[in-house]
Formats: C-alpha cells, sequence, structure tokens
C-alpha cells in the first residue's frame, strides 16, 4: 500500500516549515530579548520569499500553499502580535493577567486583533487571490517586517508599536490593490532585508532603517505608483 503522505513534500516545502520555525523562536524570544525576536522576524521574512524562489527552481507541491499559509499564520500573524505586547508589557510593566489601567488593555486587545486580522486575511489569500499582478489589502509579511524593522531600528515606544499594530489590523483587511514586486525590487528589498538582520547595528542602524523607509514607501505609495505588467515575482503576497 502506498504511503499517503510521504514523499509528497518538497525542497519548498522545507523552507516554508523553517519559516514557521523561526517564527515560533521570535515568539518564544520576544519575552526576553525584543531586538533578539524582531531580527528572527525578519529572517523568517526572508524565509517565506525564498520558497516561492526554491519552488520555481526545483518545482512546488500541492501542499505548498496551504503550508505557506500555516507558516505565516506563526510567523506573521503570532509572532509580531506578541513581540508588540512583549515591549509594552516590559516598558509599562503590565501583566495580561491584570489588564486594568487603558495601556494594558491596549496592549492586550490590539495584538490580539492583529492575530485576528492576519488568520482572516491569509484564509482569504489562499482561497481567493487567483491574480496574477497584485493582491488585495497589505500582506501580513509586510506588516510583520515593518514591526520587526522598527523594533531593529530603535522605534520600541509602545504607542508607535501599538498604533502600528491598529493600523495593520484594518490595512491587511482593506480593499487597497498592492502590486506584486518586481524581481529585480524583490532582490533588492532581500538584500537590505538580510542585512538588517545580520548586522542590525552597522553605521547607525542604517540597513533596519532602509528596510523600514522601503517597506513604508510601499506600503504608502504602491497601491497608486508602482504599476507595470511584467515579471511580478509571485509567492511572497501572504
Amino acid at each position: 500500500m502506498r504511503p499517503r503522505f510521504v514523499g509528497r513534500t518538497g525542497l519548498a516545502d522545507a523552507v516554508t516549515v523553517g519559516n514557521a520555525m523561526v517564527g515560533f523562536l521570535a515568539a518564544l524570544v520576544a519575552t526576553v530579548d525584543v531586538a533578539a525576536a524582531a531580527r528572527l522576524l525578519l529572517l523568517a521574512a526572508i524565509l517565506d520569499g525564498l520558497d516561492g524562489v526554491v519552488a520555481r527552481w526545483r518545482g512546488g507541491t500541492p501542499v505548498g500553499p496551504f503550508l505557506d499559509s500555516l507558516a505565516d499564520v506563526v510567523s506573521f500573524a503570532v509572532a509580531p502580535a506578541v513581540l508588540v505586547y512583549a515591549v509594552a508589557a516590559r516598558e509599562w510593566a503590565i501583566s495580561p493577567l491584570e489588564p486594568g489601567s487603558p495601556e494594558a488593555i491596549a496592549a492586550l486587545v490590539l495584538p490580539t486583533l492583529f492575530v485576528g486580522a492576519a488568520i482572516t486575511r491569509l484564509g482569504l489569500y489562499t482561497a481567493y487571490d487567483t491574480e496574477e499582478s497584485y493582491t488585495e489589502g497589505v500582506q501580513s509579511t509586510l506588516a510583520a517586517t515593518l514591526i520587526g524593522a522598527a523594533v531593529l531600528t530603535g522605534m520600541t515606544g509602545p504607542e508607535t508599536l501599538l498604533a502600528l499594530t491598529a493600523a495593520f489590523c484594518y490595512l491587511m483587511l482593506s480593499p487597497l490593490r498592492y502590486p506584486d514586486l518586481l524581481a529585480r525590487d524583490a532582490l533588492v528589498m532581500g538584500v537590505v532585508h538580510a542585512l538588517a538582520v545580520l548586522t542590525p547595528g552597522a553605521f547607525g542602524r542604517t540597513f533596519p532603517w532602509a528596510l523600514f523607509f522601503l517597506g513604508l514607501a510601499y506600503l504608502l505609495l504602491g497601491p497608486w505608483l508602482y504599476w507595470r505588467e511584467e515579471f511580478p515575482l509571485r509567492g511572497v503576497a501572504g
């Protein structure tokens, strides 16, 4: 009798699972070291883009899209939410068991809403996103990347991160159309992304700042100024 599952995954799927494992580590580490957690979050985002590259190189499998969305739930829904809460809990000395103050309530509610919005967006993307040139709503990967980059730049004020979190709760489910990156632009972003992970403090935190502003520019201007017809990079729009 032929096994049902053995041998039905590929190299790209292994990279996707690695994304989920790194995202889980980011959530764990956030409770003790928010900068290290932010670096792991950005590493998970790199793996999220890499699995699409590997799938085009070695071929994908039918399970790939499902694994991708499941992994993204861990890395780009749960992990960034835990990171934001961890920053707020440390700065405001709050406990999830004693959410008495308005700050504590915001620190609990907004990351929780972020998880719900990100999971909803990932489900909708997996089920309905068939366009070849754009996706609707801000990608959960971009939301997590901006949160991680913000932490590495030193923007660790709870108010700033919670404001970002609140904005993404809407933007991930908004009807705004975000075009897929051209391969050359994705490569530039990938290099900056990797440098932000490897050397976050170099040259006055240049690489986390560069990643943050590149991501912010795409977030604010992408739906209106980035439309093009050829060579989109698919597979990184979760």
